[in-house]
């Protein structure tokens, strides 16, 4: 026996539609019960953790932001200890600089003094040997006269010999 059974998507038979409608029915309640509740949560802990990877941006963003700040103030910080120690240092190298100046212009002054009493004594003693060969020279010339003009005066040399004696006991 064969049945024909005048099947028709588009004109569905009561008993095609109660056990299309029963298996659904029982498949939504297996997916209701088993499926849908963890699907829920795990669409939830992905709302979650997508907020929470937001607020941490937004956190980091705010800490990048704070550290860009930072960053700029420890900058200008740092240019400006640099530009103190930049003028510290030319100062203090002006200061050696002048204190050297002061320095070398004393030393060349005393070198000055010293050389200018060197000097002094020096010509004072060029002149104490001058008068001293001078006074040399004249006695010799001295002696040679009065020898040529006491040879024939016998009185002369009795008078030289009288004072030659009276220096000696002085």
């Amino acid at each position: 026996m064969l049945f024909l059974v005048d099947f028709s998507p588009i004109k569905p038979d009561f008993g095609l539609f109660f056990w299309t409608l029963l298996i659904f029915g029982v498949f939504f309640f297996l997916l209701s019960k088993f499926a849908f509740k963890p699907i829920a949560i795990a669409l939830q802990d992905r709302e979650k953790s997508i907020a929470d990877a937001l607020a941490s941006a937004d956190k980091a963003r705010a800490e990048m932001s704070n550290m860009k700040a930072e960053n700029e103030a420890l900058m200008a910080t740092a240019r400006e200890e640099r530009a103190k120690m930049l003028k510290e240092a030319k100062d203090a190298s002006n200061g050696m600089i002048a204190e050297a100046k002061n320095q070398a212009k004393d030393e060349a002054s005393k070198i000055i003094t010293n050389a200018k009493l060197e000097i002094e004594n020096m010509k004072n003693a060029a002149v104490v040997e001058v008068k001293n060969q001078a006074g040399i020279l004249a006695l010799d010339i001295a002696e040679k006269v009065i020898k040529k003009e006491l040879k024939g005066n016998p009185e002369q040399v009795a008078f030289v010999n009288t004072l030659v004696k009276e220096m000696n006991l002085n």
